[in-house]
């Protein structure tokens, strides 16, 4: 783990999303500074699938040496925010860092996602996050170590990480978007930059995503707390900055990346946005002993032919999965899209042939019965 310097002592941070996850990770972290930690996020009650609230995060800050306030705020609302601010300003004399963490995820194709899902990840994802920071801006202009931190991906443009989920890479890059230009409009006055994960994180909406199992091929929100902690101890100077958290970390010293592992040494899923080859993955995972074996499905051949073994002719895609999760998709259980989004299917080729799997696998299982 990093080790705290001391340097966040005193500071002031107003974080969006701190009630569970790597906000309150993040929150976590620089309370074992000292640090003020504004607690923005909307669970004032207990939610009965996702654990955490505000006051129990602020318990939590408390008990790690920080000072806490608990704000129950909609970043979507510009009354809720703006009486947040003010409220850290009367509290603790003003704001030195923003962490804009609060998200929303749908990882649905356009004909597949409601406008009113639409508008929750871009109402929290961009909108909000550019709100939050023009209302902290004002007072970031006092601070003597004024940063905004941004959890959002480097602006990818490969399609591949539009087709199968526009809406949210669209909302997902606004928020990197406030970045690349906030940066360049406060240069030389506020430190601004995005972090981003090279893994998938556990956190309570990875366990909802990819569902039982994927917490093995994630790592903890540990990482992503030192990383941030690396970051906000930079000068204002250093900003406009993309940056990957195990990068950051490296360039501080960290070598042993395994004490992040929910499962050390278990092949970790990349993270969205960041052109991990399949093919990598694909081999951790034959070496970890998670295969049952090479199958090949030949549909153009001829009549066609099925078999154990490498195929004949060169593969046009080749997939990867584990058994059981291959027998639920078989049975119609687990579509294969989702099985690519969760990590639990891994294609190398075009990613098109994934819905034709999808259809043809509909179509066997409901032969089948």
């Amino acid at each position: 783990m990093l080790q705290n310097t001391g340097k966040l002592a005193g500071c002031t941070l107003f974080i969006t999303g701190a009630s569970r996850g790597i906000g309150k990770a993040i929150a976590l972290k620089a309370a074992k500074d000292g640090a003020n930690i504004v607690i923005a996020a909307k669970t004032a009650e207990p939610h009965p699938k996702l654990p955490g609230t505000i006051y129990t995060a602020a318990q939590e800050v408390e008990a790690a040496g920080g000072k806490a306030l608990a704000c129950v705020v909609d970043i979507r609302d510009e009354k809720q925010v703006g009486e947040a601010v003010q409220k850290a300003v009367d509290r603790f004399g003003g704001i030195d860092i923003l962490v804009n963490n609060a998200s929303a995820i749908s990882l649905t194709g356009t004909l597949e996602t409601p406008i009113k899902k639409v508008d929750l990840m871009l109402g929290i994802n961009l909108r909000g996050t550019y709100m939050t920071s023009k209302m902290v801006i004002p007072h970031l202009l006092k601070s003597r170590r004024p940063h905004i931190l941004n959890l959002s991906p480097p602006l990818n443009l490969n399609p591949t990480w539009f087709k199968n989920h526009t809406a949210y890479t669209m909302a997902k890059y606004g928020m990197s978007m406030c970045v690349l230009g906030m940066a360049e409009e406060f240069r030389g006055q506020i430190a601004i930059n995005a972090l981003w994960p090279k893994t998938a994180i556990q956190t309570a909406a990875m366990d909802m995503l990819g569902g039982e199992g994927i917490a093995k091929q994630c790592r903890t929100a540990d990482i992503i707390a030192d990383a941030a902690y690396a970051i906000l101890s930079q000068p204002k100077d250093y900003t406009g900055h993309f940056l990957v958290d195990e990068d950051i970390l490296k360039e501080h010293g960290v070598c042993d990346f395994d004490q992040y592992a929910v499962q050390p040494g278990h092949p970790l899923l990349p993270d969205f946005f960041l052109d991990e080859a399949p093919e990598t993955l694909v081999k951790q995972m034959e070496q970890h002993g998670e295969h049952a074996g090479v199958w090949f499905l030949d549909l153009k051949s001829g009549s066609g032919s099925a078999g154990q073994g490498q195929p004949p002719v060169k593969a046009d895609v080749v997939m990867a999965m584990d058994s059981a999760d291959f027998s639920k998709m078989f049975l119609g259980q687990l579509k294969p899209t989702m099985a690519f989004m969760s990590g639990k299917l891994r294609i190398k080729g075009d990613m098109t042939l994934a819905i034709k799997l999808e259809k043809l696998m509909s179509h066997m299982s409901k032969a089948k019965l």
